[in-house]
């Protein structure tokens, strides 16, 4: 399935000279409410399809560093952290690979950011060897998937039944007949490659089926799995923001969007946008030709860091863009419900940690267990684990200050409300040792325990109350079209707006809802938009994963 020679390079579209475009914007002002993937994503293809002047595209961001949830920082000293794993996928980031082959790499050279993420990814293959371990240490044969026929059944049904019979249905609703679905070894490997929970939305769930059915038969190695050569923020973040600094995009609005107005009478017309900055209040007004779209939901709202004494803190009070949205919400009909996504964190959340190590001896260790060099294994999942803990070791360094002497690891945990196995404490509780020291003791090393804990330098544990909420959930119209039906000049781009056929928690999904919200605002109709690439109707793919459900 790797399309190896997909992203040719074309040094023509490298720069994209603006006066090679017939549109005339004048003194027309876009701005962006967010400075995640999904804005920057958004600016690229205002200057690179619509010819905008950068300096009349404004990225207004509260934090004081932009990607919204594409992260990674920290150094030597203090420990590196990353709050959660990007899983790319070379086969559906359609629009992500598209855009990034015309944003120059930073590293490599006459190389676009996909060239050298694909052939990063090309020479660093994934192929998991330790998916599944169980409370004895011994890694699982995962060959087969654990089917009943009841299971299957059940998984066929969900497949052929129409979307519009699903609203506020849940996983384990659907399997409520077949709950040994839920014991089988590709419930545990799906769920924790994709982050699911038993009451996740059932919409969501069969959009993965279709829209990754193609991994379905190998879904044991996570072969599909996409790679960077560094964390996201570097390698994606910092060379998609350096291209906007080249056009003179304006990112120097630090501030906390409160409140967007609209025109009163029929339509969405946004007038006006209310900030707080440091200097106090302020109000953005807005013309009718100017545009505004905004992030109506960020999954790492209210995300909290620990450190190797200090648990993170579980703080799930107004989230900030959830409230942004009610309010936006509340003023115009077709702007969504943000209720079912951000009205239930102790359902959304789940708790990541990073571990910082001085030299490599614990990755060794952990490369003799599983078989796997560093970068070639993916998700190790302990199933019976209480917290349900996976761990992911990356290619080193994975951090661009990281020294050749430190490694770094990262690793999660769904239920974060139950009691470790061994650390008895919840995983909310813990402090970034008593964490390590859980995952130590499923690993079965605990006879080193003294040895690791003083190579390691930290281990900083990170809760996120809503990195699961657009998991919830939820009735079809709870999420808003990318331009609302009547909108004049106002859009929302987010894992929070509804994208038929594809999938939320991706990259793609970010970049796919900028391009439409642009393309539809400024009426770009020389441009396609990559379509959703139709896996679910391939005849050998659904072969093959029809083959695998028996294996």
């Amino acid at each position: 399935m790797k399309k190896k020679d997909s992203y040719k390079k074309d040094s023509t579209t490298m720069k994209v000279p603006l006066r090679h475009f017939p549109y005339e914007y004048g003194d027309r002002q876009v701005y962006f409410v967010g400075g995640g993937l999904g804005s920057l994503a958004g600016a690229a293809y205002l200057i690179r399809d619509c010819g905008f002047k950068g300096e009349n595209i404004h990225i207004i961001e509260g934090l004081h560093i932009l990607g919204g949830s594409n992260d990674g920082a920290g150094d030597v000293s203090q420990g590196f952290v990353c709050r959660g794993g990007r899983m790319l996928n070379e086969e559906t980031y359609e629009n992500f690979w598209e855009l990034f082959a015309t944003i120059p790499s930073l590293d490599m050279p006459g190389m676009s950011v996909t060239e050298e993420i694909l052939n990063f990814d090309h020479l660093h293959p994934t192929h998991a060897q330790a998916r599944l371990i169980d409370k004895h240490g011994r890694i699982l044969d995962v060959k087969s998937m654990g089917f009943s026929q009841a299971d299957r059944l059940a998984l066929g049904k969900l497949m052929i039944t129409p979307e519009e019979k699903l609203d506020d249905m849940t996983i384990e609703g659907w399997f409520a007949q077949t709950p040994h679905f839920f014991s089988t070894n590709f419930w545990y490997m799906w769920q924790t490659t994709f982050a699911f929970q038993k009451w996740s939305s059932l919409f969501e769930f069969k959009r993965y089926m279709e829209r990754m059915i193609f991994e379905f038969s190998r879904i044991e190695t996570l072969e599909g799995v996409t790679r960077t050569p560094y964390n996201q923020y570097e390698s994606v973040i910092v060379p998609i923001k350096a291209y906007l600094d080249e056009y003179g995009v304006d990112f120097s609005i630090n501030a906390i969007v409160t409140d967007i107005n609209f025109s009163k009478g029929e339509g969405i017309t946004a007038d006006a946008i209310h900030i707080e900055d440091a200097e106090g209040k302020k109000v953005i007004s807005l013309r009718p030709s100017d545009i505004c779209i905004m992030t109506n939901g960020c999954m790492t709202d209210n995300a909290r860091l620990g450190d190797f004494n200090t648990p993170a803190a579980y703080d799930p009070h107004k989230p900030i863009s959830g409230e942004l949205w009610a309010k936006v919400a509340s003023k115009k009909p077709g702007l969504g419900n943000p209720a079912p996504f951000f009205a239930h964190p102790e359902e959304t959340n789940w708790e990541s940690f990073t571990v910082t190590c001085k030299g490599n001896s614990l990755l060794k260790m952990i490369e003799q267990f599983s078989s796997n060099v560093p970068g070639s294994g993916a998700l190790m999942t302990f199933k019976d684990s209480n917290w349900l803990m996976s761990i992911v070791v990356a290619a080193q360094p994975h951090f661009k200050n990281q020294p050749l002497d430190t490694t770094i690891f990262w690793g999660y945990g769904i239920y974060t409300d139950k009691v470790g196995n061994y650390v008895k404490k919840t995983m909310r509780e813990c402090t970034g040792k008593e964490i390590l020291i859980e995952l130590l003791h499923h690993l079965h090393f605990e006879s080193d325990q003294d040895i690791i804990m003083d190579s390691i330098v930290n281990v900083i544990p990170c809760m996120m109350p809503y990195i699961d909420a657009q998991f919830q959930p939820r009735k079809m119209t709870d999420r808003p079209q990318v331009v609302p039906e009547g909108s004049t000049n106002f859009a929302m781009i987010s894992q929070f707006v509804e994208i038929p056929e594809d999938m939320v928690f991706t990259e793609e999904y970010s970049v796919r809802a900028a391009r439409i919200a642009v393309y539809k605002l400024l009426d770009v109709t020389d441009k396609q938009i990559c379509p959703v690439t139709s896996y679910k109707k391939d005849p050998k793919i659904l072969k093959d994963a029809l083959k695998t459900s028996y294996r």
